[in-house]
């Protein structure tokens, strides 16, 4: 029991209670001994039933006296309840007991109730209601007006102020009530107003005006409101004493209230003016006084009052005022009536009864018909009502939500008398009628709560949100139609703490009427808003958010369809808030979800455009990635090519942090820390596939359709979004404007969606309209009967340019956007544009952003001179703007300005590309529809190309530089070159060195290492400052840094040339010098303080100086990224939560600052930000795991080896430079070493971290930085340490010292030959660590051949035992042993080969079963040697042979299906094995292989069961058989898919064997209808990208996951066919079919007969393998390096079909078409006669005459290409750098493949033109196209296995070419008729596998690098003399080399065939 009800319940308590009620009740008495035992609820109940019956009588005692002493009892006793008034008062109603003895007091003859006897009762009044507050606050407070009343009117002024006092308590204890309490006091003032109207004396008003006074200088709201209604309603009294003091009063109230008078009235002007003017005929004084009090000026106040005085006046029929009101404003009647109409007639309907509302009516008709002039015509009732039925609607609606039942009810009838009075029908329900108007009554309310009208106090929005709410539930589900601005209206009103609560009413509502299906689209955005808010919340609104989340969970989710219930992952995470646990645990119980899907979903509400949504998602995302990254994420971002999961995160970040708006900080907060938890991943290992919606409008607005599909595109991708998640109801209402109009303009209408609607709509109009997407469909379907209206307001006279004079980049391009509106050309383009003039005056740009490029295409493209004109200076201002030094501009506006114009301008270009693209095949028609359209199209790219020439280049190369739009100042700068160049002669003095230095600086910039070698090699003396830049972009630190201090020689006082020095020595990691260097800088020039603050503060966090730290730190204008970075140290350091969780944030929102400048295209250019976000998390990370290390040294451990597992997992996953690992390194250091407390497996991680730094600096040839990383890592201790040592030796070119170093640490710590028996158990990572240091000795013995093969072989065995379940271990024991069997000699292989072939066999199927890092070394080499020994007699027949087999065998089930899958068009390619044995396990082998995926293994097998080959189709066929009857299959359907799918295989050889005649196209419907039918037969379209392997990454263990999801899940199957089957030209006439994919995409392919696909299959395996090595290699993945593939299924020897490669075009027609525009034909006489004396010449002569005849006639060409073909410089570069790129790896590839041998015979290795040289820009083949080209030959080279074992198919499944060719020479070497007989009529196998060899044998010697010229006897490359019969082993550049030397070599060139125009 609490310490309240002991004192209730205690003795002396209970004495004190017993003596004053017995005082209170004399003469009655009360037995206390009979209730004295009874519980304290009936002790008291008895109590006060007593007080009440006995003052039901008169006093006993009735002298003053006795009264006086009986009101001090009652107080008494008053005061001695109060602790019980705290608990249980409120149920026994006290005061209204108490203040009955009260009332008996005052009555009687005023000699016994004197003076003191009244003052002493108004006394104990006060006292009553103090104590006992709760009973007057109740909903029915005892009637105690008449009692005070009582005092107010007595003649004793301090009577009367004593019941004056009493009154303010009264009425301050009811307006501190609940809502109630207004209405207790305003019938409180209704009579206090009728006291004062009364004939009450003087005095007494007197009294009674000071008592108000005195209350209203400290009331509130609504008392205050009666307060000051009540004083001026006595401004107008005759008694001038009166006036005067009510006039005081005011003035008095207004003062304690610090307000002006105005402001004091203001808020109650309503109710103020309508009593006010309502008497202005009869008391017109009462409204001069009450103006003059708020110093207005009385017709001011009637003008500024009507809305609130007009309907009243009309209402009750005051047709003199409003007659004398007509007069005051010289206006009519009618105008006034119409001005007000809507807030007239909704006073008027409200009236009680059908006839007073029809009284009034009657009187507005007449008084305005009576005024009016001249008459209305035809002014009805019906006609008046419907001029304003919206807002009248709307002001109805409002008061629905009146708290006053009977007020609610007064405004559902109003809304029933104005139906009738609009429809004239007494029987129709209310719901149709305002679902008719709801848009528009929403609209009004939304601008209502907007206070667009005017501001509205809290109480009145509460109520437009109970009216709101009521709405909804009259107009039932069909409320749906305007949810988006009803969900708008709520999410606005929700953030406003004081209407949160009636908001959430409100929502449920909504959300409780709509659909289910409706419900859906909104439970994201409620379910964000309300977890977004719930701290903030009141327990009773948490309990309304509740209401609303269990409707969703539990009532929705219940309800949906099975197919719906997926929609409940909109809901966001509720776990996170104890109070919601029930609805979360329902919530997951309905959605069980993969973390993949989870991961997905939570991206996608991270995208909404709703800042709520978005918020929380972020919100989730942050604790997903947390909780799940060490399996989930890991295993994402991990290998080669990251999972698009990982794109698609970084992408969904970058998006979030460069959205704009409210909000926006939070959610850049929040992505930052998630960019941090992903960690830098690297840029080359994931894509960030944004999708652009551009359009581009090709006939400025002329074609109708075009113009519409315009309109149709900025609703979907621009207005709907901005609709959907703005906040601002304004705003919504200027877009809903905006998209009714151009909904009207595409002829959309409200037949769409009536079922009742008679009107036709067209095909294209219904199609357009079902085209949307379903979320657009409901933002869009409310407006179309919309009657939206914008007023507009007239732009302010601009300057031309406008871009000086605005001081933001939002001011500048909203006005720039605005005017070029009013300048739009063409009357649909001033259509459209101009109904956006409202919208792009908004905070807001982002729709004037998108309309500004489409604006300036429409006037350039018109023949206004003066508008392209100002156009052209706008664009030279900003342009000047970013060159100008002395700009005034701030650094955004320059920035986001010249974004937003080289945007525009790159719109322009594409304009340009598309039309010059389009032109031509118009052209080809304009002679039947004559010139007038093409010319018009021709002028218009004319005007706009010349727009886009005459701006001046170098300006804008020179503005692109500053503003780093690097791309379009290279594309400009080379422009400037190539036009130099081509001056025949060039200006005398021409100095191309200051062009190439831009250039060099620009890749620089660009971060592209290659052009910068291209141009470097142009430039015959570099610069200083080129060689810095040159040294820095390689990461030649040690030489950077000795030029800067070269340059400091020449300017020891350059800032710039100091940080250049520093930035050197911080990436050597020279720490100790560069604080040196620091320090003495500032004893110079102390104030470079600031800029060397980064520098300074790191260096000293580096070597520990954390007293300095703190010092620079201290500074707060010092905000680098070392600087803050420096702060989290110090803070946790300090270990104070509080303060590191501050130092973080601001530390994430200065380093992420460059990400959100970048945009989601500058993922490369801010990667250092992204690098500085992830070592923050890690110092987070690190942090927690060190402060909270388990007490138990197990545990410690353990927790660390996690913590290792993790940061070992972040560094894999970024950028592997130098530079990024080590500063991670780095950093990860100082946080370890940041711990009070030395632990062993702290330093251990240090040690390991020194460890990981040395390796990095060793790989990136920084010896000095490597070997000082490994001393700290010996000082440490640091395990397996020396294994580094070793390789830093060797990489230093000491090998064999190396290996001695590395022997002689292994025998000390006893892991070379070590026979004591070691009882301890080592950990998995020691195991591990050993068995690398046991296979690097072994590797390293094994290449230096001075150790015997069975030792090194102990070597690599003791590896494989020491880690038993490690893959590496087992792949090079088994290579070594393989190496050892390939050195055998003949015999030996068939006798001692045997045995180790098995043991090779037994390795790789080991290793093969642990691991996928060298699964396309293993599985085909264990394959060869396996099927070859099976087809050799020895071998076979050998014992062992049965051993493999078994092996075999067993590993089929061992290891993962997938792995085989990798070689399976080899295993397919032996299925004519010839030994039964072999075929047996084989057949196992393809069988499970098809059995887990068939739907692409059966597309590879296909070619077999089709065979022409017997023994090849039966088995095909028989192991289908098998599969199709396999009782394991039977219930699946595997079967039908192997039916379904060779069904087509053979309708497909039916399409390519189809006779065609001269036909030019077939028809699917009619020649093949059973191919077209099997389009609903869920078959996979045979894609190259369907049907390439995706091995898991090599870190993660997916590999041992036998159903790993090898293909993508999401690859497309048939939908569709087209009809129209297209015949080629060529002579074997393949067919063009067209399908459907089931992901919506349109796919090709042919159809080839007479064509053996079996090569090209095996070539796309090849480069497939290729592609897959480029991925791996760091070097060729950060240049995109790889082939373009294509899908090819060969579905017999002789038939295949292949997919048809789109958007590529052929060079030579590309060519003629530029020669042609010169006048240069393609062939002359001339030419033919050069052509025939060089093919009759030398090779001088021929080269001679081809460089001094043929070159010069035909200039290079192939740039203008790539510049009219890409002109937006981002696309242009990249386009070139990808052709650059893919022509250096075609090349390589193509050399090692060879080229296919014409008549005349081929001397280059690759084609390298002089045109295709022309196209890699200024630096020609140096840079991009020679280093791509030495990377791709080192990687073919360095993978020599894995791409020979892809062509070892071809041994054993020739092709038909070569077994045409082997007849061929049997014939020749036939020596007589018979014997050419036999060889025509038969060819042995052995035979093909020979010519098979021979053919493979050149590219197997080119892999190697062993190379020689063909067609020469001996030349010079290089410097390297080689001949024909030199066959050494070439390194990788001189090779290279020599190939281009080759290809360019002009006398190869002018011997090549003519056709093939080496000239080009």
């Amino acid at each position: 029991m609490s310490q309240t009800a002991d004192s209730i319940d205690s003795s002396h308590w209970r004495t004190t209670l017993q003596r004053l009620v017995s005082a209170l009740i004399v003469p009655d008495e009360l037995q206390w001994k009979s209730i004295g035992r009874k519980d304290t609820a009936s002790y008291m109940q008895r109590i006060f039933d007593k007080i009440q019956s006995r003052w039901a009588r008169g006093l006993h005692h009735s002298s003053s006296s006795a009264r006086v002493i009986l009101a001090e009892n009652v107080a008494s006793l008053a005061s001695h309840l109060k602790s019980f008034s705290q608990q249980q008062s409120s149920q026994f109603r006290v005061a209204a007991a108490l203040l009955l003895p009260l009332n008996r007091i005052v009555e009687g003859p005023s000699a016994e109730v004197d003076v003191h006897v009244r003052r002493q009762a108004f006394s104990a009044f006060r006292a009553v209601i103090r104590e006992f507050s709760a009973d007057i606050q109740s909903n029915e407070p005892p009637p105690v007006f008449d009692f005070l009343q009582r005092g107010l009117n007595d003649k004793d002024r301090s009577v009367r102020v004593d019941a004056g006092r009493a009154l303010s308590d009264l009425v301050h204890l009811h307006a501190r009530a609940t809502d109630s309490g207004c209405k207790f006091n305003e019938t409180i003032f209704m009579n206090i107003n009728g006291l004062l109207e009364s004939s009450v004396k003087d005095a007494v008003k007197e009294t009674l005006l000071v008592t108000i006074g005195s209350i209203g200088r400290d009331a509130q709201f609504e008392l205050l409101g009666l307060v000051v209604h009540c004083l001026i309603s006595q401004l107008g009294q005759d008694n001038h004493v009166l006036k005067g003091l009510a006039y005081t009063q005011l003035l008095e109230i207004a003062k304690a209230q610090m307000k002006s008078p105005y402001t004091l009235v203001s808020p109650y002007l309503s109710q103020v003016a309508t009593f006010v003017v309502s008497r202005k005929c009869t008391n017109p004084m009462l409204i001069f006084e009450t103006c003059r009090f708020i110093s207005v000026h009385p017709t001011d106040f009637i003008s500024v009052t009507l809305p609130k005085t007009l309907p009243y006046l009309f209402a009750n029929s005051e047709a003199k005022v409003i007659e004398e009101i007509s007069e005051d404003l010289g206006e009519t009647i009618l105008s006034l009536f119409m001005e007000h109409s809507h807030q007239i007639l909704a006073h008027v309907y409200q009236q009680h009864g059908p006839a007073q509302t029809t009284g009034s009516l009657t009187f507005i008709m007449n008084i305005i018909s009576r005024g009016a002039e001249p008459k209305p015509a035809d002014f009805t009732v019906r006609g008046m009502v419907q001029s304003c039925v919206v807002a009248l609607l709307a002001d109805l609606v409002v008061v629905l939500g009146h708290e006053n039942e009977e007020r609610a009810a007064l405004a559902v009838d109003a809304l029933r008398k104005v139906q009738r009075s609009i429809t004239s029908e007494t029987e129709l329900e209310l719901s149709p009628f305002l679902k008719t108007y709801m848009l528009g009554i929403v609209s009004n309310l939304n601008e209502m709560l907007q206070d667009v009208h005017g501001k509205k106090s809290f109480p009145a929005k509460k109520q437009i949100l109970r009216g709101l709410e009521v709405l909804i539930i009259q107009i039932g589900t069909d409320v749906n139609e305007v949810s988006p601005q009803i969900m708008a209206t709520l999410q606005t009103m929700f953030l406003v703490p004081e209407l949160a609560e009636v908001t959430l009413s409100t929502w449920y509502t909504f959300l409780s009427t709509l659909k289910v299906e409706d419900v859906i689209p909104h439970i994201g955005t409620t379910s964000a808003a309300i977890v977004s808010a719930w701290s903030a919340l009141s327990p009773s609104t948490r309990e309304s958010a509740k209401k609303c989340l269990r409707h969703i969970v539990f009532d929705v989710g219940s309800a949906a369809r099975n197919d719906r219930k997926a929609n409940l992952h909109e809901v966001v995470d509720l776990g996170h808030i104890p109070e919601l646990s029930e609805i979360h645990t329902q919530l997951q119980s309905v959605r069980i979800w993969d973390p993949r899907a989870q991961l997905q979903k939570i991206l996608d509400r991270c995208s909404s455009n709703n800042i709520t949504v978005a918020q929380v998602a972020l919100s989730e995302l942050q604790n997903f990635m947390k909780n799940n990254q060490a399996s989930l994420i890991q295993n994402l971002a991990a290998g080669d090519a990251f999972d698009p999961l990982i794109g698609s995160i970084q992408l969904t970040l970058f998006q979030v942090v460069t959205r704009d708006g409210e909000g926006s900080d939070t959610l850049r907060q929040l992505a930052f820390e998630c960019m941090g938890i992903l960690g830098a991943v690297d840029p080359d290992r994931c894509d960030l596939n944004s999708t652009d919606t551009k359009m581009i409008v090709r006939n400025n607005f002329e074609d109708v359709a075009e113009a519409k599909s315009f309109a149709l595109h900025v609703i979907q991708d621009v207005l709907v979004d901005a609709f959907r998640s703005t906040s601002d109801i304004k705003y919504q209402g200027h877009l809903a404007y905006t998209i009714q109009e151009l909904l009207q303009l595409c002829d959309f209408s409200t037949a769409l969606v009536s079922s009742e609607s008679t009107t036709p709509v067209s095909a294209w109009v219904r199609n357009r309209w079902n085209g949307f997407p379903k979320h657009v469909l409901e933002t869009v379907t409310p407006l179309l009967g919309a009657k939206f209206k914008a007023s507009h307001k007239e732009l302010p006279h601009l300057p031309s340019p406008i871009y000086p004079h605005q001081k933001t980049y939002r001011e500048w391009v909203q006005l720039w956007t605005a005017h070029l509106i009013t300048k739009a050309s063409g009357g649909m383009a001033q259509k459209i544009f101009g109904v956006f003039r409202s919208v792009v005056r908004n905070k807001d740009v982002g729709v004037a952003h998108h309309i500004l490029p489409h604006l300036v295409l429409n006037i350039l493209a018109s023949e206004n001179d003066g508008d392209t004109s100002g156009i052209i200076q706008e664009l030279t201002a900003v342009f000047k703007d970013q060159v100008a030094s002395d700009s005034p501009s701030t650094p955004d506006k320059k920035f986001l300005s010249a974004q937003a114009v080289f945007t525009l301008l790159d719109h322009l270009s594409a304009y340009v590309r598309v039309q010059r693209q389009d032109l031509p095949k118009k052209a080809e028609g304009r002679r039947s529809r004559g010139n007038s359209e093409f010319a018009i199209r021709q002028q218009q790219l004319i005007r706009v190309d010349s727009v886009l020439s005459s701006i001046d280049h170098e300006l804008m190369a020179k503005a692109a530089l500053q503003c780093r739009a690097h791309a379009r100042s290279l594309m400009n700068f080379e422009r400037q070159i190539v036009s130099m160049r081509e001056r025949q002669p060039p200006p005398p003095g021409t100095d191309f060195t200051p062009y190439y230095e831009r250039l060099h600086e620009i890749y620089a910039q660009l971060d592209q290492p290659d052009g910068m070698e291209g141009i470097s090699t142009l430039i015959l003396s570099p610069s200083l400052e080129h060689q810095i830049r040159q040294h820095e972009s390689t990461g030649r630190w040690t030489a950077a840094q000795s030029c800067w201090e070269v340059r400091l020689q020449q300017q020891p006082d350059n800032l710039d040339f100091h940080l250049g020095l520093l930035r050197c020595l911080r990436n050597l990691g020279h720490y100790d010098t560069l604080r040196t260097h620091v320090q003495g800088v500032l004893v110079r020039n102390p104030g470079w303080q600031s800029d060397l603050a980064d520098f300074q503060v790191e260096s000293a966090w580096m070597i520990g100086a954390w007293d300095d730290v703190h010092n620079i730190t201290a500074n707060t204008e010092h905000e680098g990224p070392s600087v803050v970075k420096a702060r989290v140290l110090l803070a946790m350091r300090s270990s104070k939560p509080v303060q590191i969780e501050e130092s973080l944030r601001k530390a994430r929102l200065v380093l992420g600052a460059p990400i959100a400048a970048s945009g989601p295209s500058g993922h490369r250019r801010a990667y250092d930000a992204l690098v500085d976000l992830h070592m923050i998390h890690e110092l987070e990370l690190i942090h927690e795991a060190v402060s909270n290390l388990p007490p138990s040294s197990q545990g410690r451990k353990s927790a660390i080896v996690i913590l290792s597992q993790i940061l070992s997992a972040r560094l894999d996953r970024t950028l592997p430079t130098f530079r990024v690992h080590e500063s991670l390194l780095s950093m990860r250091r100082t946080a370890f070493s940041l711990s009070t407390v030395s632990r062993p497996s702290i330093t251990s991680q240090i040690g390991q971290s020194w460890l990981a730094s040395a390796k990095i600096a060793r790989k990136a040839g920084q010896w000095q930085t490597a070997y000082s990383a490994m001393l700290q890592a010996q000082y440490t201790n640091a395990r397996f340490s020396f294994m580094e040592s070793g390789k830093l030796v060797r990489a230093r070119g000491e090998p064999l010292r190396a290996l001695q170093e590395l022997e002689k640490s292994m025998r000390i710590l006893g892991l070379v030959d070590n026979n004591t028996i070691d009882l301890t158990r080592d950990d998995d990572q020691f195991k591990r660590m050993k068995a690398k240091a046991q296979i690097l000795l072994a590797r390293w013995m094994n290449e230096s051949d001075r150790y015997e093969a069975s030792y090194v072989l102990k070597q690599f065995q003791n590896a494989a035992d020491s880690a038993p379940g490690w893959e590496s271990a087992f792949y090079h024991l088994g290579h070594f042993q393989d190496q050892c069997y390939r050195n055998l000699s003949a015999d030996d292989k068939s006798s001692r080969g045997i045995k180790m072939n098995f043991q090779t066999i037994k390795c790789f199927t080991e290793a093969a079963a642990y691991g996928n890092k060298f699964v396309y070394q293993t599985i085909p080499r264990l394959l060869t040697l396996w099927l070859d020994m099976g087809e050799r007699k020895v071998p076979a027949e050998n014992p062992l042979f049965d051993k493999i087999n078994s092996v075999v065998a067993n590993s089929i089930d061992s290891i993962p299906v997938y792995k085989w899958f990798t070689a399976f068009p080899q295993i397919v390619s032996r299925i004519g094995h010839p030994n039964r044995v072999v075929y047996l396990v084989l057949s196992k082998l393809i069988s499970s292989v098809i059995r887990e995926y068939p739907n692409q293994a059966l597309w590879f097998f296909a070619s077999v069961v089709n065979s022409t080959k017997l023994t090849r189709q039966q088995r095909g066929r028989t192991i289908l058989d098998q599969l199709k009857n396999s009782p394991a299959n039977t219930d699946s359907n595997f079967p039908n898919l192997i039916t379904s799918l060779h069904a087509m295989i053979d309708e497909l050889l039916r399409l390519c064997n189809f006779p065609i005649g001269d036909r030019k196209t077939l028809s699917m419907r009619r020649d093949f209808p059973k191919l077209l039918a099997m389009k609903e037969n869920n078959i996979l379209i045979p894609l190259q990208s369907s049907l390439t392997v995706n091995l898991p990454p090599v870190s993660s263990m997916n590999h041992r996951d036998k159903r790993h999801n090898l293909f993508d899940p999401l690859s497309p199957t048939f939908t569709v066919f087209y009809d129209e089957i297209e015949i080629m030209h060529s002579l074997a006439k393949p067919r063009k079919i067209t399908v459907n994919g089931s992901d919506g995409i349109k796919y090709m392919f042919l159809a080839k007969p007479k064509d053996d696909l079996r090569k090209d299959a095996r070539l796309m395996d090849f480069n497939g393998i290729i592609n897959k090595l480029l991925k791996t290699n760091s070097e060729s993945r950060r240049r995109q390096l790889h082939i373009r593939t294509y899908g090819v299924v060969a579905l017999n020897e002789e038939c295949g079909v292949i997919q048809w490669v789109p958007n590529t075009i052929p060079v030579r027609p590309v060519l003629l078409k530029y020669y042609e525009t010169r006048n240069i034909p393609a062939w002359s006489k001339e030419l033919n006669d050069v052509t025939r004396r060089i093919k009759d010449g030398s090779d001088k002569d021929a080269a001679d005459l081809f460089v001094t005849k043929i070159l010069p006639e035909f200039p290079p060409v192939f740039h203008e290409w790539f510049v009219e073909t890409f002109p937006e410089p981002s696309v242009w570069l990249a386009s070139r750098l990808n052709y650059g790129r893919t022509m250096a790896v075609m090349s390589m590839v193509g050399f090692i493949l060879g080229v296919k041998t014409l008549d005349t015979p081929e001397r280059v290795p690759f084609r390298l033109t002089q045109n295709l040289v022309d196209g890699l820009g200024v630096t020609g083949i140096e840079g991009v196209f020679r280093i791509a080209c030495e990377i791709t030959m080192q990687l073919l080279r360095d993978n020599k296995d894995p791409l020979m074992s892809v062509l070892d198919a071809f041994i054993h499944d020739p092709l038909v070419e070569w077994e045409d060719e082997t007849r061929k020479r049997q014939r020749r070497n036939a020596k007589d008729k018979d014997k050419d007989k036999t060889s025509s009529s038969a060819i042995k196998a052995a035979d093909l596998r020979l010519w098979a060899k021979s053919a493979l044998r050149p590219i197997e010697r080119k892999l190697k690098g062993l190379y020689s010229p063909t067609n020469v006897k001996e030349r010079t490359y290089g410097g390297i003399t080689r001949g024909g019969e030199d066959e050494r082993e070439i390194s990788t550049s001189n090779l290279v080399q020599m190939l281009i030397q080759e290809s360019i070599d002009p006398a190869n060139l002018g011997k090549m065939y003519p056709g093939w125009a080496a000239w080009h």
